[in-house]
């Protein structure tokens, strides 16, 4: 479910404002101008990327609210991209965001991905999805 809705938090709601600044501004300007202006939308990943960055590398509601904003297109069409899309993160993670691959193929053979996630979270002290009380790690 958190996967694919978004629930407002203190820290995640479209109250807290969001927009580019300082640096992040040309280079959002530079992404749209690689487009043609009717297919200015097609900029919503780089700007996504961008917003993310910005924002301690993660999505708000309010950065994906002003990418769909920016690139003049429905607010639900920049969901679905950011929903899609794992390399997104729609909650806040550590300075370092360690993650394995769990999938049939990373688990079969040599020591199997399940064993590299338990040394991880074993040596963290924390499980998959959580992050650690210094805020540097998330798994």
């Amino acid at each position: 479910d958190a996967l694919f809705v978004h629930r407002d938090t203190p820290y995640n709601n479209a109250a807290i404002p969001f927009s580019f600044t300082g640096e992040f501004v040309p280079e959002a300007q530079a992404i749209i101008k690689q487009y043609p202006p009717q297919y200015k939308k097609a900029a919503v990943i780089p700007l996504l990327h961008l917003a993310q960055k910005q924002n301690d590398n993660w999505l708000s509601i309010s950065a994906m609210n002003h990418v769909a904003e920016v690139l003049e297109m429905p607010p639900m069409r920049v969901y679905e991209v950011a929903t899609f899309y794992t390399m997104f993160n729609r909650t806040p993670v550590g300075k370092y965001f360690v993650q394995v691959c769990t999938t049939t193929p990373c688990m079969l053979g040599g020591c199997g991905s399940t064993a590299v996630l338990e040394a991880i979270e074993k040596h963290l002290g924390i499980k998959a999805g959580h992050t650690t009380p210094d805020k540097l790690f998330t798994v």
